[in-house]
């Protein structure tokens, strides 16, 4: 599944912002989004939150046999996964350009600057060696992968222990951490990333892009140092001609970014350090109450509160003021109508007194209907006038009782000629 292309109003948009120098997160050219560091229940277990980029390392260990070339050196290898959890535009399974591409950088990054002692690693020369094995395991993708991969690697490498092992002739056992504490590892120092976004060719320059900047950017840099302000690896993409006094300047920057993130990732260690040996909560029932777990969390952003009043006050004076309202408004004749606020329509009057004067006339004449009720007499007599129909109920019920009696008397008539 391919991820949604930006749109041509949103790209002109961030390029319009970018050569305002202003992004879409608040932050200025060369500030790194807030990076968060917290470890799981496990040594080796590293979580690297860099705004809603979320990275999970994992580190762990086995003994194989060495290469033949290398026997008294161990083996370190690197896996970087990336889920369609983290984006839709990534398909499990399957070995895209960008995985191989982080997968290339983390190991010039780490491996080969050497910055961990591979000999301390070997048990028996030519036999035995520690394989440390580093999985890195992408939760959620918001840009500036490579940055978050190798802080998580290696402070998940800093913050791993590997068990200790004991050699009797032939024999090697390895110990259990309730038997002896583990061991760390021996790391000389910590290379870290650090990514410049180009634009324009070149023109225009940002630390750290977001998502939406690296789907407008023209080429990206990235530099791998270490606090002591030895470059370890760096790699340009894109297809852009850099100068040197831009690579100059983005090498200046990263020795200062990369001395920012070296002292928090310190920091996070003896914290957590601190926590085990007092016996504290850590990993994941440490993160629960610090909404750790969830991948996308709402960060309050700082509001400037000083001169609310003096600018309320400003609005409220540049302000028009209402229109005064006409409590009885003056018609000037039926028929009119008078349009405004606060003003009553007179639209219609004789169309209303019109209706007034049918409405009561359809109400008397609905009350005579009413009032009217149809009777129907049957009478006795054999003569042709055996039907009579009443409409008025009121005038005509005196009539109908004359004529039953006159009909009555006439049919007795009647009747005693016949006998005679």
């Amino acid at each position: 599944m391919r991820d949604t292309p930006l749109s041509n109003c949103e790209r002109d948009f961030i390029l319009k912002a970018i050569e305002e120098k202003k992004r879409l997160d608040g932050r200025q050219t060369y500030d790194y989004r807030n990076i968060k560091i917290s470890f799981g229940t496990d040594f080796g277990c590293c979580f690297v939150d860099m705004g809603k980029t979320r990275v999970m390392a994992q580190v762990s260990c086995e003994l194989i046999t060495p290469k033949e070339n290398r026997p008294n050196d161990g083996i370190m290898f690197f896996n970087i996964e990336l889920s369609p959890m983290a984006s839709p535009a990534f398909e499990s399974g399957r070995q895209s350009e960008l995985m191989v591409k982080l997968n290339r950088q983390l190991e010039r990054c780490l491996r080969n600057s050497k910055c961990i002692d591979t000999e301390s690693l070997c048990v028996v020369s030519g036999e035995k060696v520690w394989q440390i094995r580093v999985d890195v395991h992408l939760l959620n993708h918001d840009g500036n992968l490579m940055d978050a991969v190798s802080i998580a690697a290696i402070t998940a490498l800093s913050h791993f222990r590997r068990p200790d092992v004991g050699i009797q002739g032939e024999d090697v056992t390895v110990y259990s951490t309730e038997e002896r504490d583990p061991i760390p590892l021996s790391i000389y120092h910590m290379p870290i990333s650090v990514s410049f976004a180009f634009f324009q060719q070149g023109t225009y320059l940002l630390v750290d892009p977001c998502d939406r900047e690296e789907r407008v950017m023209d080429g990206l840099l990235m530099i791998a140092m270490n606090k002591h302000r030895e470059i370890c690896s760096i790699q340009s993409s894109g297809g852009i001609m850099l100068l040197k006094d831009q690579v100059l300047r983005c090498s200046k920057i990263a020795s200062v970014k990369v001395s920012e993130i070296t002292e928090l990732i310190s920091k996070a260690l003896e914290n957590d350090k601190k926590i085990r040996k007092a016996g504290g909560r850590c990993g994941f029932a440490e993160s629960m109450p610090q909404d750790r777990i969830t991948a996308l969390k709402t960060h309050e952003s700082p509001v400037e509160m000083t001169d609310v009043e003096e600018k309320a006050k400003e609005i409220v004076l540049r302000a028009e003021l209402p229109h005064p309202t006409v409590p009885s408004p003056v018609l000037p004749g039926p028929g009119t109508g008078l349009v405004g606020e606060g003003l009553h329509s007179s639209w219609g009057l004789e169309e209303e007194e019109e209706d007034e004067g049918e409405g009561e006339e359809e109400e008397q004449h609905r009350a005579e209907k009413t009032s009217r009720v149809d009777v129907v007499l049957i009478s006795d007599s054999d003569s042709e006038e055996e039907e009579v129909v009443i409409l008025n109920q009121k005038a005509e019920t005196k009539k109908a009782a004359i004529s039953n009696q006159q009909m009555a008397a006439d049919s007795k008539s009647k009747r005693q000629k016949k006998k005679l």
